[in-house]
C-alpha cells in the first residue's frame, strides 16, 4: 500500500489536488480517503460519492488535527488494508504549522495556495519544511512574476523541494505530482515514525487554565520580552 499525507492551510485547495489525484492514478489503483478536520467536514462525502470510493473522517476537537492522524494512523492503515486497498490518501486539516504530519514511508505533499501572499511559504515552517513535494494552486489568479517569487519563496524554505503549480480545478499542471505518485514506494515493513521531532511540550492554556499572564502559568511558559523567542525544532 502506498501512504500519502496531503496538509495544508484551510482553503488552499488540498481537496481539488486529491481530486485530480484519485482521477489520475493509474489503472489498478484502489484508494482509500480519511479526512481530519477540526469540527466541520463534507470532502469525505463528496468524494465518495463522486469516485465511489471507501472513505472516513474523524474531527480532532480539542486536539490538534496533525496530532489526531498520528493517533489514528495505525488504525486507518489496518482499515485499508482490510479493503483491500493499494493507495490511502490522508488529507490533514494542518492548522499548527508547528507540527507536521508526515510520516516514513508516506509521500508528504504540502498545498498552498498562490493567492495567500508571496510571504506564506515562511510561514508555513515544517508542514512546508519537511515536505517532498509543494503544490502551489491558484496559480492562474496571479501574474508569472508574482508565480516567480512565490518559488522563491518555497526554496528558501526548502531548497531542493519539488514544486508543482496548478489550477487544481482543472487539473493543469499535475503530471509531474501522478508520476511521483506511482513511482513512490509501497509502506515498508519497519514501523512507521513521525518524520520530524513535535513540539516539545503541552503548556497549562492547553489543559483549561484561563489567566492570562505567564506569572499564572508553568511547564513551557514565554514572557513578551526575550532574545530568542523561537523554538525552532526542524
Amino acid at each position: 500500500m502506498k501512504l500519502l499525507i496531503i496538509a495544508g492551510p484551510p482553503s488552499g485547495g488540498k481537496t481539488a489536488v486529491i481530486r485530480q489525484v484519485i482521477k489520475n492514478l493509474p489503472e489498478g489503483s484502489l484508494p482509500a480517503f480519511l479526512k481530519i478536520d477540526v469540527v466541520h467536514a463534507t470532502e469525505d462525502q463528496e468524494l465518495a460519492e463522486e469516485f465511489n470510493i471507501p472513505v472516513k473522517k474523524i474531527y480532532s476537537g480539542d486536539i490538534c488535527p496533525d496530532h489526531m492522524g498520528i493517533l489514528v494512523l495505525d488504525d486507518a492503515l489496518r482499515w485499508a488494508e482490510s479493503l483491500s486497498r493499494n493507495i490511502l490518501i490522508i488529507e490533514s486539516a494542518g492548522l499548527c504549522l508547528r507540527c507536521t504530519p508526515y510520516t516514513t514511508y508516506s509521500l508528504g505533499i504540502a498545498v498552498i495556495s498562490a493567492i495567500s501572499g508571496t510571504n506564506s511559504p515562511l510561514k508555513m515552517a515544517p508542514l512546508l519544511a519537511l515536505a517532498d513535494v509543494a503544490v502551489v494552486t491558484k496559480t492562474d489568479l496571479v501574474s508569472q512574476a508574482e508565480k516567480e517569487v512565490f518559488r522563491e519563496s518555497i526554496r528558501k524554505v526548502v531548497p531542493e523541494i519539488d514544486i508543482v503549480e496548478t489550477n487544481a480545478i482543472q487539473g493543469t499542471g499535475l503530471r509531474y505530482l501522478m508520476r511521483r505518485i506511482t513511482e513512490h514506494p509501497d509502506i515498508g515493513p519497519d514501523q512507521i515514525k513521525l518524520r520530524g521531532a513535535p513540539p516539545l511540550g503541552v503548556c497549562t492554556v492547553c489543559i483549561g487554565k484561563k489567566e492570562i499572564g505567564w506569572k499564572n502559568h508553568f511547564g513551557v511558559i514565554r514572557p513578551l520580552d526575550m532574545p530568542e523567542p523561537l523554538y525552532r525544532g526542524d
